[in-house]
């Protein structure tokens, strides 16, 4: 890990009106546990973004703002670069999160009554876009085989045909697999069969583990990339969720229209100042922290596994390959989800994400987020492993 960056400093955010740390109480029922759910980082956003921040706050005058083109620029080069995906600023929608997107994405493309398919176990914001926007929720679960986690083509066959949408979650949030090309194609060569839009949620999309690479949606194929929709933000990349900032990407000229014109009908078509002055920041001059981070990230997924191996060993984790976040097997304790729900927080104090809320195949595991120091997480696996002791 590069020396200009120490993750292992302990930033205390109790008192800042954070979800992850002042929410404990109401989401736990206790703020007695030490929490590792929701999806945003302990480490300090880059030095760079704060100083780009800091330097726009000296302005004492915050208006109206467009959006300028370094920030679109910023996206373009980021996406070259990054991951060999060559947009044009033309195809850049905003959006003030993925979620937002999600929903509106819903309500421009699809009907009510319309069939839409997720994989879960997944990020379950999907289960409620579809099922609040009054469409069909269509389940094509992800096979779980000798710890790892596989797409079920025959079933996504039979559910396409049902289907105007797929959400895909790509690094997939909370099984951490990164899409093979061959997978991406295979999907996209059944969407493109049966005429139905893919939604790519790649919010994880930087956040990924040293061997393995993630492959855009998009960039898969020109057939492909013309029913795709590509959601990324800068928020999980660089811990800047407060700012409320991520864009939606539409090669497709017709789509993008259909998309842009719902977003102007509801007059969300701009973002706030410091999100644009931080994302651009971000994408400007963050690269090597996110390598940096990635680095750490990966030892702490080392030190994770490590500790089951040795010290719980009725506990497995699904080796990831991208996010920060660990998905965790208790099926070996015996013990139900309400039991093991239990066990964490009111014996081992420790708060993590419930496996069933992700839907089908997320019984028995649990979601530990690692964005957070080494001390801070032996700390937490100590307290599970004195609470789940054989």
């Amino acid at each position: 890990m590069t020396k200009e960056f120490n993750f292992d400093i302990i930033v205390s955010r109790e008192g800042t009106d954070t979800i992850k740390y002042d929410f404990r109480k109401e989401y736990f029922g206790s703020e007695d546990v030490i929490p590792m759910w929701v999806a945003d980082m302990d480490f300090s956003t880059p030095k760079c973004i704060t100083d780009a921040i800091q330097q726009r706050a000296q302005h004492p005058i915050y208006g109206y703002t467009k959006v300028t083109e370094d920030y679109l620029e910023s996206i373009v080069n980021w996406q070259k670069t990054r991951h060999q995906w060559e947009i044009e600023k033309d195809w850049v929608a905003f959006s003030p999160g993925i979620v937002p997107a999600v929903n509106f994405a819903i309500q421009a493309y699809t009907q009510e009554g319309d069939g839409i398919i997720v994989q879960p176990p997944v990020y379950f914001p999907f289960f409620s876009a579809v099922k609040d926007n009054n469409r069909t929720l269509l389940e094509n679960q992800l096979k779980y085989e000798n710890g790892s986690y596989s797409i079920d083509f025959d079933d996504l066959e039979k559910k396409a045909k049902k289907a105007k949408m797929l959400i895909l979650s790509s690094p997939h949030n909370p099984v951490g697999r990164c899409f093979t090309k061959d997978e991406l194609e295979k999907m996209g060569e059944i969407c493109l069969k049966n005429n139905v839009i893919i939604l790519s949620d790649e919010i994880h999309n930087d956040l990924i583990l040293p061997g393995y690479e993630h492959i855009t949606t998009a960039r898969v194929s020109k057939e492909i990339s013309d029913i795709t929709i590509t959601c990324i933000a800068p928020t999980k990349t660089f811990n800047i969720a407060g700012l409320s900032s991520s864009s939606v990407i539409i090669p497709n000229e017709k789509l993008r229209k259909t998309f842009t014109d719902y977003m102007n009908k509801l007059h969300i078509t701009r973002g706030n100042l410091f999100g644009y002055v931080a994302a651009t920041a971000g994408y400007q001059k963050g690269a090597p922290w996110v390598d940096a981070l990635m680095e750490y990230i990966e030892g702490n997924f080392e030190l994770v596994e490590n500790f089951i191996t040795n010290e719980i060993p009725q506990l497995s984790l699904v080796k990831p390959e991208a996010t920060y976040l660990a998905w965790i097997d208790f099926a070996e304790t015996g013990l139900s989800n309400k039991e093991i729900k239990h066990k964490l927080i009111h014996e081992a104090g420790v708060g993590l994400s419930h496996g069933p809320t992700f839907g089908q195949g997320g019984s028995s595991f649990q979601r530990m987020n690692l964005a957070t120091n080494k001390k801070t997480i032996l700390d937490a696996l100590e307290k599970i492993s004195s609470a789940f002791k054989l």
